[in-house]
């Protein structure tokens, strides 16, 4: 089995909170960690849910580690979440953050059953490192893409090429199977994304088969929303959907 070499930065490691039957499994994003989704994650858990944010494997520790990932790793990682809530919650929600609502959208396709996907700034065929053709080992990577001014994200400085490609496979590979998808889904999207364009969440809105499915814009937030003015709205409306979507599934 693959190991990580160097330990887990301060602040990046996986959380959990206890509550009730109805489980949120939270996945941060490429080069992200749990820490990106913890404002949202302890939101989640006052309303009672049970919560859990695993960390990716090879993220939050050293760019060392993330070149030895695959994509793979970043959905075991995911599933290995969805077994752990599995154990104590009868309901169970994903909700993923840019690479993040990718790894949601794979595995609800092809391994799981979630009761409902909620998307934050999903990507899925449109994001800034597909105009790289040739990089060196690394590529350095600029601030988050955060309007809120002094919000600190633990990120890597640069991030491995070999895992950007993993990131463009796994786009390509969830890109073909998005017609599988039939549970509920709430695209939240933020209409200035220099990241991933808001395109991306179009795309999967028109090409998912789900009977349910809902769109928010966000207005004043950029690309990492779970951390920037939005975030109350990503928890209010995600609640909602929740407590829509448990109902409608226990009539």
């Amino acid at each position: 089995m693959k190991r990580e070499h160097y330990n887990v930065i301060q602040g990046a490691d996986s959380f959990y909170y206890s509550g009730n039957s109805t489980g949120v499994l939270i996945c941060h994003g490429f080069n992200g960690t749990p820490q990106s989704v913890e404002e949202i994650g302890r939101k989640y858990a006052d309303q009672g849910y049970t919560v859990y944010a695993p960390r990716l494997w090879g993220h939050g520790t050293s760019e060392h580690d993330m070149q030895n990932a695959c994509y793979q790793d970043w959905l075991q990682s995911l599933s290995d979440g969805f077994h752990y809530l599995k154990r104590s919650c009868s309901d169970i929600f994903l909700v993923g953050q840019s690479m993040g609502g990718t790894l949601c959208l794979h595995t609800a396709a092809k391994l799981l059953q979630p009761n409902g996907l909620v998307l934050i700034n999903a990507a899925i065929n449109d994001v800034g490192y597909m105009d790289i053709k040739e990089a060196a080992e690394f590529i350095e990577e600029g601030s988050p893409d955060i309007k809120a001014p002094g919000v600190y994200e633990i990120t890597y400085p640069k991030v491995p090429f070999t895992a950007v490609n993993e990131l463009l496979s796994l786009m390509k590979k969830t890109s073909r199977c998005l017609k599988s998808i039939h549970c509920p889904v709430l695209l939240i999207t933020s209409r200035i994304d220099h990241v991933v364009p808001p395109a991306n969440s179009d795309y999967i809105f028109n090409s998912i088969s789900s009977p349910v499915k809902e769109r928010v814009i966000l207005e004043n937030s950029y690309h990492v929303a779970s951390m920037d003015y939005d975030k109350e709205e990503i928890v209010q409306q995600s609640c909602n959907f929740f407590r829509r979507n448990a109902e409608l599934q226990h009539v």
